[in-house]
This record gives structure tokens, sequence and C-alpha cells, in this order.
């Protein structure tokens, strides 16, 4: 799977993190600065950091138009913590003036665990494995997933998803990429290259 070229946004958050958990999942990386860097691309990670900065970047860098055409298209997507936030069709407790793709068929609220000092790991089912961890950092909270949407892993205290897919697109309230268990980067990787 070497041949797998997997661009990840590079505006802010853990890009190092989430190119060594793709490279491990035997995938090509390439930092998404600016338009041009989405060509050729068989997947986009849109990773953690602070949503509302990360939609000013967008605009400003002129990728959010271009980000928003490939996700029309059909090019797999993976969305972690701010990433689904990016994703989400809708987002409470936003700003006002914060864009999100609407690709993803959600209603999640920013911070929906709390702040920094609510920030926790914990252990989930996730296929037929071991427990997935999970590392959770001013995480989002997902309140509900439409019909299309698939639930592939949900907290153990209260059942609200957690991990969700709709088509191309995967998305994660955790941070996959700051632990070594690398079956979501995997399943990712099998995304692009189907």
């Amino acid at each position: 799977m070497g041949d797998i070229a997997v661009g990840v946004l590079n505006l802010q958050g853990d890009v190092r993190e989430h190119e060594a958990a793709l490279m491990s999942a035997g995938c090509t990386v390439t930092r998404v600065t600016s338009p041009p860097d989405l060509d050729g691309l068989a997947g986009l990670v849109l990773p953690g950091g602070e949503s509302t900065t990360l939609s000013m970047l967008l605009e400003s860098t002129g990728l959010f138009d271009a980000v928003a055409e490939r996700l029309a298209s059909g090019l797999p997507v993976l969305g972690t913590c701010a990433g689904l936030i990016l994703l989400a069709s809708e987002v409470i407790d936003g700003r006002p003036d914060q864009r999100s793709f609407g690709a993803l068929s959600a209603v999640v609220q920013r911070n929906g665990f709390g702040r920094q000092m609510q920030s926790f790991e914990t252990e989930l089912e996730f296929g037929e494995g071991p427990a997935l961890p999970a590392v959770f950092i001013r995480a989002p909270r997902v309140l509900s997933v439409g019909p299309e949407v698939t639930v592939l892993a949900s907290l153990p205290s209260d059942s609200s998803p957690v991990l969700v897919r709709q088509g191309s697109i995967l998305a994660s309230c955790f941070h996959p990429e700051l632990t070594p268990d690398r079956r979501v980067h995997a399943l990712f990787a099998q995304m692009c290259a189907g």
C-alpha cells in the first residue's frame, strides 16, 4: 500500500503525529498548505487544533473551497477532533463566523466534554480486536448522527458516538494519532486505496 498518497492539512494541530501514523499504515504523506498540494491525493487528514482558527486559516489560504470541492467529489477524508467539527453539518457552541464543510450528517458540540481540565483517556470497543486506546483533548461531542452515518465506536460511559463513518468520510472525537494503535489510520488507508 506504499503508493497511497495522503495529505495532512498543515495549518496547525498534530501534523507530525498523523504523518507517522499514516506512514506506518503504508501511505506516503504530503503536507497540505495551499490548494495545489491537494492535486493527486488519494485522501486527506484534517487534524485536531482549534476549529475556529482552522476555519479562518482554511479561508485565508484558499483551501476551504478547494477542500470542499474534493469532499463533494468523494475524496476520502479523516477528521480528528477539530477536523470532525469542520466536517459536521451542524456545530453547537461554535463562533457565528465559523464555517464547516457540512459533509458529515452530524450535530457536534465544540468542547462537548469540557475544557482542557476535562481531557481524558479511555478504551473503546472497535471491531473484533482488542480495546482501542483513545485520547480526548478538549474534544467535541457528537450529539446526533443522520441515518447515513455508521457509528464505529462509542464511549463506554454514555454510549455517545466517538468514531463515525459516512461514505468516504471517517471522523473521530479523539486523537488516534496520539497512541501507538494504528487501526484508525489503517482503516483510512484502506478507504483511500479502495
